[in-house]
């Protein structure tokens, strides 16, 4: 199932139409699951035995010791983008991850999954008018691009006390990153100009993590849930194809710049209150240190000004806030089995526009976790379903401003193939 869902993820743009993924490795994947995605993100210091929290390692030690547990996930949006009066709308529906976890031994568990790293997918136009000595003229630009990073990776998580964990996330990243830009103009005398961008990703990412659980009385307790995030420099190349028309042929330049991107350094803290084991408040802060790693660009629109260098990109703060609510988990009653959940996030952006920042990105969040209970043998099911509202808004006037709807739609289930049967 594993590799399957890798040749479908390394063939699709996973659902982007924002001309922001241009910039950088293109629009991150938050790494959250269906459940977690209907609290926006919340969940550093989450964990429980029938659930898979990717968000933080330390959080695969509480696998519950009975049960292999999966879950998948896909997402379908409608995106609606305006800029100066100008408005697109479009849908795409993605799959997001695969997941699966079980226990090991006695406070070891292990995670495998595969998700989403960073998604590029565009297509836009621009047009302004000219001149020269000659007169004037229109020039057209067409900007599109394709692609994005996919990481597949094995968790451990180790529980040495009876409420504190460790975890450790070992991931490999790979993916291709494509840009293009034609210019082309009303005067026929004006060679077209192509100019093609692109890298092959291919490195490690190592994640870590803690948690640790705090009894405050019978019926309330803290969990405080830390995570850092090892970066790196990739050593991947970044091509420039610098070509312009002469009759049916193009001719041009080949630049290759050694050594152009990087991972950020990243840390998160999370803190997570639990009211009888019925209400879960979650609330995490995480920073992306992208401010110090390389990014390419072309300067002075001269390919032989093709270079990366660090400053491109910014520092990315996230703040999110997340609850989720169950009547009585053990309760026979169906209905009160259910999960309802909500959250909101604020996240500043990682990229440039020109000389100024990107859009914020703004998500409130609504979702339910529903049982689907079966009498007859001992798997367990839960279909989580997250509604999001997410917002781009720029803090320039006259720059693209996007909004998005979004379903979010996961299925997790246990089997108990570990149950041990004695006979009598």
């Amino acid at each position: 199932m594993m590799l399957a869902v890798a040749v479908v993820a390394s063939a699709q743009n996973a659902g982007s139409n924002s001309p922001y993924s241009r910039y950088g490795m293109g629009l991150m994947n938050d790494r959250t699951g269906a459940a977690r995605s209907a609290m926006a993100g919340a969940g550093l210091g989450m964990h429980g035995g029938t659930e898979i929290n990717i968000a933080n390692p330390a959080s695969v030690a509480y696998t519950d010791s009975l049960t292999l547990l999966f879950d998948i996930g896909a997402s379908l949006q409608n995106a609606n983008l305006s800029e100066n009066g100008s408005k697109v709308n479009a849908r795409n529906m993605s799959l997001d991850y695969v997941l699966t976890a079980f226990r090991v031994t006695r406070n070891l568990g292990l995670s495998l999954g595969l998700l989403p790293y960073s998604t590029i997918g565009y297509k836009m136009t621009g047009e302004r008018a000219m001149s020269s000595p000659m007169g004037e003229y229109m020039q057209y630009e067409a900007f599109e691009g394709d692609g994005g990073v996919h990481e597949v990776y094995a968790a451990l998580g180790w529980k040495p006390f009876r409420r504190f964990a460790l975890g450790f996330s070992a991931g490999y990243l790979w993916g291709d990153l494509n840009h293009s830009v034609i210019t082309s103009f009303s005067d026929t005398d004006i060679n077209l100009r192509r100019r093609e961008y692109d890298s092959d990703i291919r490195t490690f990412k190592l994640d870590f993590g803690i948690q640790y659980e705090q009894r405050l009385n019978k019926n309330n307790s803290l969990t405080l849930g830390l995570t850092y995030g090892l970066g790196h420099d990739i050593h991947t190349d970044a091509r420039l194809y610098d070509q312009t028309a002469s009759g049916t042929t193009y001719i041009g330049d080949t630049i290759v710049v050694r050594n152009a991107y990087g991972l950020p350094h990243s840390v998160g803290v999370g803190l997570m209150w639990n009211y009888k084991d019925r209400l879960r408040l979650s609330g995490d802060y995480s920073l992306q240190m992208w401010g110090s790693t390389k990014s390419p660009a072309l300067f002075n629109n001269s390919s032989s000004d093709f270079r990366a260098v660090k400053g491109l990109l910014k520092d990315r703060h996230t703040v999110h806030i997340g609850a989720e609510y169950v009547h009585n988990r053990n309760s026979y009653k169906w209905h009160n089995h259910i999960r309802y959940r909500a959250g909101i996030s604020y996240s500043t952006p990682h990229f440039n526009v020109g000389a100024n920042d990107g859009p914020s990105d703004f998500v409130a969040s609504l979702g339910l976790g529903i049982p689907v209970i079966n009498r007859h043998n001992s798997r367990t099911c839960v279909v989580n379903i997250g509604f999001q509202y997410e917002r781009l808004a720029p803090k320039v006037s006259g720059m693209l401003k996007e909004q998005y709807l979004r379903v979010c739609l996961g299925i997790s289930w246990g089997e108990q193939w570990f149950l041990k049967w004695r006979a009598q």
